[in-house]
């Protein structure tokens, strides 16, 4: 089985990732986890990453296509895959159909967790730190005992800037606009599902159980 999953920051993608790669045994494939492999193993491609991120820059395609195409012919993804933050772009789609193609195989199913916007906002700005210990809070789904205050060691809780609701609505703009062409790729290649990600965390699960399982 191997899928691609979706959704905006705050949409609860990394929970449902966990769940899938628990049900279905297959390999969660995180952008961030391929680039850390590939610079740990000091694979040629890893070495090339390691330079750009260490300046600060985006690791061009054909590198970053390149460490997917390793990720993915390790033995781990015999039975199928999930993978998390790529493509990002039309062309890396493009690329990894191509990869998929020289393995004789294909996607079967795009899923994406969707959250309405104004949900996702404050989803994210109710998150609250602790600047001491560092443990988060949110005011909504997971508050501390006391307002305010960290249960652990008593610290003024705060919200980071990035939290802040300005920060976060024009994060989830750029992201919006990033994401929408590939959205409507794939719903032209009809892999696309769309999954109601505005419900309790086991009804997400089981929405994207059911299409799977279908």
């Amino acid at each position: 089985m191997n899928l691609i999953l979706m959704g905006l920051p705050g949409a609860g993608k990394g929970t449902q990732a966990q769940k899938i790669n628990e049900k279905y045994n297959i390999p969660h494939i995180s952008t961030g986890d391929m680039f850390r492999l590939a610079i740990k193993e000091g694979t040629q491609l890893g070495l090339k990453a390691k330079e750009y991120m260490d300046q600060g820059e985006l690791v061009p395609d054909e590198v970053t296509v390149g460490i997917v195409k390793e990720r993915l012919s390790k033995d781990d993804c015999n039975n199928g895959f999930l993978l998390d933050g790529f493509p990002r772009t039309i062309a890396q789609a493009e690329a990894l159909e191509q990869i998929l193609a020289e393995m004789d195989q294909t996607i079967d199913s795009v899923i994406h967790v969707n959250v309405p916007e104004a949900k996702l906002v404050e989803r994210l700005t109710g998150r609250r730190i602790c600047p001491t210990c560092g443990t988060a809070y949110h005011v909504e789904f997971n508050p501390p005992k006391v307002e305010g205050i960290c249960d652990k060691d008593g610290s003024q809780l705060i919200q980071r800037d990035d939290d802040k609701v300005e920060t976060v609505k024009n994060r989830l703009s750029v992201n919006i606009k990033q994401t929408q062409p590939l959205l409507d790729f794939y719903e032209n290649r009809g892999y696309l599902v769309n999954i109601n990600g505005d419900q309790e965390i086991d009804d997400v699960f089981s929405d994207i159980q059911s299409f799977l399982e279908k």
